[in-house]
Order: structure tokens, then C-alpha cells, then sequence
């Protein structure tokens, strides 16, 4: 019998040929730097047989998977799916990585996908990555270190937070995706690229929009908070 090595936190053990759930409840924490050296390594050995490398795959990418799959459909059960379909397809299709781009950029390209093949199914219509543009602006995410905030700066902080999340779930799915992609998890604009399938001038050009919406939106926001 073919043991499985994987954690609790992963369950998912490509020795068996079937994915188990991955628990998304408590996502390990990633180090910022997204790839790291050894990522050409495990992909070799994983190829090779190696159960434990593609587990550590695992182990590293379930976080951030999930995250982008939760930000794209704004959906728990359905960001679960998509880390789960990603990691089975991956390993499933291993043999046809060329190496052409980092693992972590091929990985991320089949979440998108699955992500939006959910938003599809949900809105009963085609979500396409070609569609035309529009406008709107730059709001990033900061790692705010813990001064001991008072009550009152504790609410503000999750307020901002709230409505910076409901900000960018109301951006088109093409503006959304290039952002999240770019922004959020911090892949570089050629990465972007690789995994949305298209050129670098395009990520650029929907990183702009989606910018220009988020500034626009939030501008009108706080407009009103100031008025009332």
C-alpha cells in the first residue's frame, strides 16, 4: 500500500491518483518571495516519481492558490474547488510542463482558469479575458505591524479592509484577475502575461484600468463617508 506523506493541513496525496480535500480553513502562511529557488528541482523530481517533491509543491502554493481562487470567485466552496482542481490538473499534466515558465506561473494560469469557468457557470455567460476596456486606480494592500491599535483603530482597520475587498470584487473579472495577479500576489507584468495568455502591453493596459476603477471607486466612497 502506497502511504502518503502529506500533512493534515495539505490532504492532498498524488501517490493515490485522486485528489483528497485541501483544508483552506488555516492556510500556511507563504514567504514573500512567491518562487523559490529550488521550485525547478521539485518539478524535475515530481516528474521523475518523487510523491514528497510534488507534496512540497503543495505545501508551498495551497495558501496563495486558495487566496487568488477566493478573490477571483468571491467564494469559499468554489475558491476550495479551484485549488483543488489546479493541483490535481497540474500533477495529472505534469509530463507536459515544458519549464517554458516557472511552475508557479503555469500553476496560477489553470486556477485562473478554473476560477473563471466558476463566474461563467454562475452568471449563466462567457467571462472573456479579451474584452474590450474601460477606465478607474491603485489601492495596495499593507501589512499594517500590530502597535497595540485602540478599539477604534481596530474597526477603522477592518472597515478599510472591507471595502477595499468589496471594491475590487465589483471590478470586471479581466480588470480583477490582472490586478490580483499583479498587485495582490506580486507576480512580475511578464509572468502576468504567461498566465493570463496574453502580452505584456495588455497586462499593462488592464492593470491601468483596474487601477483607475479602484481609485474612482474609492474616491466616491469616501466622498460620501466625508458628506454623512
Amino acid at each position: 500500500m502506497v502511504r502518503c506523506q502529506v500533512s493534515p493541513e495539505a490532504g492532498y496525496c498524488p501517490a493515490l491518483g485522486t485528489p483528497q480535500r485541501l483544508s483552506a480553513t488555516d492556510p500556511k502562511p507563504i514567504a514573500s518571495s512567491i518562487v523559490r529557488d529550488d521550485e525547478a528541482q521539485l518539478v524535475s523530481a515530481a516528474k521523475a516519481g518523487d510523491v514528497h517533491a510534488f507534496e512540497e509543491l503543495v505545501s508551498r502554493y495551497e495558501g496563495k492558490i486558495f487566496r487568488l481562487g477566493m478573490n477571483i470567485t468571491q467564494n469559499r466552496e468554489d475558491a476550495e474547488d479551484v485549488m483543488q482542481e489546479a493541483f490535481l490538473k497540474s500533477y495529472t499534466n505534469l509530463d507536459r510542463f515544458q519549464g517554458d515558465s516557472r511552475f508557479y506561473t503555469w500553476l496560477v494560469r489553470i486556477a485562473v482558469n478554473e476560477a473563471l469557468m466558476k463566474l461563467r457557470k454562475r452568471r449563466g455567460n462567457q467571462v472573456s479575458l479579451d474584452e474590450p476596456i474601460n477606465d478607474g486606480d491603485d489601492p495596495i494592500f499593507r501589512e499594517i505591524e500590530d502597535w497595540g491599535p485602540s478599539p477604534e483603530q481596530r474597526f477603522a482597520q477592518t472597515e478599510l479592509n472591507r471595502i477595499l475587498n468589496e471594491v475590487i470584487s465589483e471590478l470586471d473579472p479581466i480588470f480583477r484577475v490582472a490586478f490580483l495577479l499583479r498587485d495582490v500576489e506580486g507576480l512580475s507584468t511578464e509572468e502576468t502575461a504567461q498566465a493570463l495568455g496574453i502580452t505584456d502591453a495588455a497586462v499593462k493596459s488592464r492593470l491601468l484600468r483596474a487601477r483607475l476603477k479602484l481609485r474612482e471607486k474609492l474616491n466616491k466612497y469616501f466622498r460620501r463617508s466625508q458628506v454623512q
